[in-house]
């Protein structure tokens, strides 16, 4: 009997790829949909049509339709994001919180037949409790956990192990937050322990995302990379393989506290989580700077889900990650998607060409970039000026083969920005 190759995960093939050829460009890219366990009735994000197209979706009711008064997307809106970014294929792995893993990997089934990995958030922190209104984000993030391993792989309390397969999610995130305080940061880790010890006795699998401290840690904002990097290698010390994580989630601290940790061990496969929405600049060139540095792996959750046309958005971190387009020609690329299918951008391509987000910000005054020599990383060549000032034509002509399809094999730069600018074009409108 043949396996479908669509049901066959690309995270477990690119995750493999990585480990066995540190060359590769194998890149993981996550949508992080988990918010609702964060911002609650603004999870969704802000008020826009479904369709790509910007049209109202015919399947919705003006009854069922949430209120345009509230801003916010509502729930079954979301859920149609999250089953288009899905069936787009472009992702490798969907993070959710614990109820919409329940309503669409166990009871809608929608990541059978898809190379896409459903995921869940294992544990939400008090510094992910940012509703309206609220203090928690400003005191030490205490442990709390809403779901249980049980409840991500089958929906239920306690699933019936004889089975094999579970109908839900077996990959879990779970976030730890060090704020360089010794009881706070003790309990933190007996925490985790206990989810470990559990997630391996349950076979679950999980990621490890590090936040940087939610409070005031007494460390310079110059040095955080080298805290977080330290209590990275500190705690997976004291972890056997079958215990530790499939890769990290770490806020980007630059080229060098990123060259620091990827290239301690190439079986710690790093990632980086995407923060909060800046301009469409910030968002293409962490994804570029953080693989170009050594990150494999990149979790964006409010870049993704505040941008105009998510679609057209997860396929330029695509593009980026294969090494196919710069971050200032994706950002022109995705203002020309946004200009073909008839959508007002948030900002005027100027001001989303902008570099804005604090945490792009290279050295300790945020003006000049650090640099780092260390060998480990094949990725990180030297810069090469690219000419940006002006859009690619799409009617610019490129080698073909005798069938007409496109030679990619024989295509300049121009040729090939001009090639995948006439495509997007042509499939988003």
């Amino acid at each position: 009997m043949k396996t479908d190759p669509s049901a066959v995960k690309s995270l477990e093939l690119k995750l493999a790829e990585v480990r066995a050829n540190p060359t590769s460009r194998s890149f993981v890219i996550a949508d992080a949909k988990d918010a609702d366990m964060a911002f609650g009735v603004r999870s969704p994000g802000p008020r826009t049509f479904l369709s790509s197209r910007g049209e109202r979706p015919a399947r919705f009711s003006p009854e069922i339709w949430s209120r345009d008064e509230f801003g916010y997307r509502n729930l079954p809106e979301f859920l149609d994001i999250i089953r288009e970014v899905v069936h787009q294929g472009i992702v490798d792995i969907m993070l959710m919180s614990a109820y919409v893993n329940d309503q669409v990997t166990i009871k809608e089934g929608l990541f059978k037949n898809s190379h896409v990995t459903p995921a869940a958030r294992a544990n939400d922190t008090t510094d992910v409790w940012a509703v309206r209104h609220g203090c928690y984000t400003r005191e030490p993030a205490q442990t709390f956990r809403s779901a249980s391993i049980d409840q991500i792989q089958c929906g239920k309390a306690e699933c019936d192990r004889s089975q094999g397969e579970f109908p839900g999610a077996n990959l879990g995130l779970y976030s730890v937050t060090f704020v360089n305080e010794l009881q706070q940061d003790r309990e933190t880790l007996l925490a985790y322990k206990a989810f470990r010890q559990e997630a391996e006795q349950k076979n679950f699998r999980h990621f490890l995302e590090v936040f940087d401290p939610n409070v005031n840690s007494g460390i310079p904002a110059e040095k955080l990379g080298e805290f977080i990097n330290d209590n990275i290698i500190r705690t997976l010390a004291g972890v056997p393989e079958s215990g530790r994580p499939l890769f990290l989630k770490i806020v980007y601290h630059g080229p060098r506290a990123m060259e620091e940790l990827a290239q301690y061990d190439p079986n710690v496969i790093v990632g980086v989580l995407g923060g909060s929405a800046g301009t469409t600049y910030d968002a293409f060139k962490l994804i570029h700077d953080a693989q170009k540095y050594g990150a494999r792996v990149a979790l964006y959750g409010r870049k993704i889900n505040n941008a105009e046309h998510q679609l057209a958005f997860i396929e330029m971190l695509r593009l980026i990650t294969d090494g196919r387009i710069s971050p200032e020609e994706a950002v022109r690329a995705y203002h020309g998607v946004l200009q073909s299918a008839k959508i007002k951008p948030r900002l005027p391509l100027e001001k989303d060409l902008e570099l804005t987000d604090q945490a792009m910000s290279y050295g300790t005054s945020g003006s000049s970039r650090s640099t780092a020599t260390i060998q480990n990383n094949p990725l990180a060549k030297p810069e090469t000026k690219v000419a940006t000032q002006t859009p690619v034509s799409s009617t610019a002509k490129w080698p073909t083969l005798s069938n007409g399809a496109p030679d990619f094999e024989n295509m300049n730069g121009v040729q090939r920005r001009a090639f995948d600018q006439d495509r997007l074009t042509r499939k988003f409108g």
